[in-house]
């Protein structure tokens, strides 16, 4: 089954053949989650410029290295741009929301400083699926989520936590944590949403053990 989305988000097969990315170290961004983005450089102002001119789709991915043009991870997301500001000192601020993972088929040549890819989309049509979450699942990852929450000393409306849909929970609540690069980089590549949830419960009792460790 299709999931709902935006009557303003592209079909699985509109999706562009070529795609600008943004490698960013940390800021993973899932399908249906959202990813906010402070844009001051200049190449990825042209790339924010020219994707709200053409099909408003910016891929996330991380990068492998630290070296001035680094390697690429096999895997990212693309997001569409779906909030766009202006600011006075010549930033823009645009919120990402995920649309579809893909892996590079090859980087192109560009004039405008930012990195452009022809993505393979041909793995990741589920990615337009409704996807659920077993109840055994949730109540894992709701186990996890407590402990890391209490060692870490976050604060967590639960009651509201238990209101919103596991799908926005899964694809939304690693971005906002302090996990490894690695570790969310494994989580965006998991096949589906329910092994996504089992394995941001491994990563959550892995981060326990590590502070336990610590301490």
């Amino acid at each position: 089954m299709k999931k709902f989305r935006s009557p303003f988000t592209q079909a699985f097969d509109q999706l562009p053949d070529t795609l600008p990315i943004f490698p960013l170290e940390g800021a993973v961004l899932f399908p249906g989650g959202s990813l906010p983005l402070n844009i001051f450089e200049p190449r990825y102002l042209n790339m924010a410029q020219d994707a709200l001119q053409t099909h408003r789709l910016v891929g996330m991915i991380q990068p492998r290295d630290q070296q001035r043009v680094p390697a690429l991870c096999d895997v990212g997301c693309a997001g569409r741009i779906t909030k766009y500001l202006e600011t006075s000192d010549g930033r823009l601020e645009i919120v990402l929301s995920g649309v579809c993972r893909f892996q590079i088929k090859r980087e192109m040549d560009t004039v405008r400083g930012y990195r452009l890819v022809v993505p393979d989309w041909s793995g990741f049509e589920t990615d337009y699926d409704e996807q659920t979450v077993s109840e055994s699942a949730v109540a894992m990852l709701h186990a996890a989520l407590r402990a890391y929450f209490e060692t870490h000393d976050i604060d967590a409306y639960w009651k509201l936590l238990d209101e919103i849909d596991p799908e926005v929970q899964v694809n939304m609540l690693p971005g906002s944590l302090s996990l490894a690069s690695e570790d969310k980089q494994l989580l965006l590549e998991a096949s589906n949403l329910e092994e996504r949830a089992r394995a941001f419960t491994a990563v959550l009792a892995g981060e326990e053990k590590t502070s336990a460790k610590q301490h």
